[in-house]
């Protein structure tokens, strides 16, 4: 196959699927080696990139998906009239921060950290999008474990999860005892230090 050929399989195959593909998945299609797949993505990536195109090839987890270019979005914003706006309260992002850094977890997991009832921030989250059911825990009542979404990854720009900043434990820990002994002495609830 010819590489003009071949970037437009792979904008075909990216187009129609309307969500990210794996790289394996476009070779198997292709009929070409995934080294080879890979070069062919970068370079139709890279072609749109220099060439400012109205839409990209972006990637996630090891998936590409092609979308619009974000430097469109008031445009694209003005098609549709009705965006997808967040809400994103301090809570809503609180609880995000959790989710995405303690991934899987529990919501009783988050509450502990946060110290409140998180039920309406989770299903917040749900609706948006940028958390999910991601499976079940193996203990008493199996609860539900939290992840984030392929959409949290799109919304904030990470290829995958992996490239979140690092947050410094000792200061997760310290932020932690802070809150849990001003919710102690507010007397709502009974914490207990680990």
């Amino acid at each position: 196959m010819k590489l003009m050929e071949a970037e437009a399989a792979v904008e075909a195959i990216l187009f129609i699927s309307g969500e990210a593909v794996t790289l394996k998945r476009i070779s198997e299609i292709m009929g070409e080696n995934i080294d080879k797949t890979k070069q062919i993505v970068e370079a139709l990536m890279e072609r749109y990139k220099k060439e400012e195109r109205g839409i990209q090839i972006i990637e996630i987890n090891n998936a590409f998906q092609m979308c619009t270019s974000p430097k469109l979005f008031q445009i694209i914003q003005s098609f549709y009239q009705t965006p997808k706006k967040f809400n994103m309260t301090q809570a809503v992002l609180e609880t995000l921060s959790i989710v995405a850094y303690k991934q899987p977890v529990t919501k009783a997991h988050i509450e502990e950290i946060r110290g409140v009832n998180s039920d309406y921030v989770i299903n917040k989250l749900i609706e948006y999008n940028l958390i999910c059911e991601i499976g079940r825990m193996d203990a008493p009542g199996k609860p539900i474990l939290f992840g984030t979404t392929q959409d949290f990854l799109r919304h904030f720009g990470f290829k995958s999860i992996e490239e979140l900043p690092q947050l410094q434990e000792e200061l997760l820990l310290k932020l932690q005892d802070e809150v849990k002994d001003e919710v102690k002495q507010i007397g709502l609830f009974d914490v207990q230090k680990k």
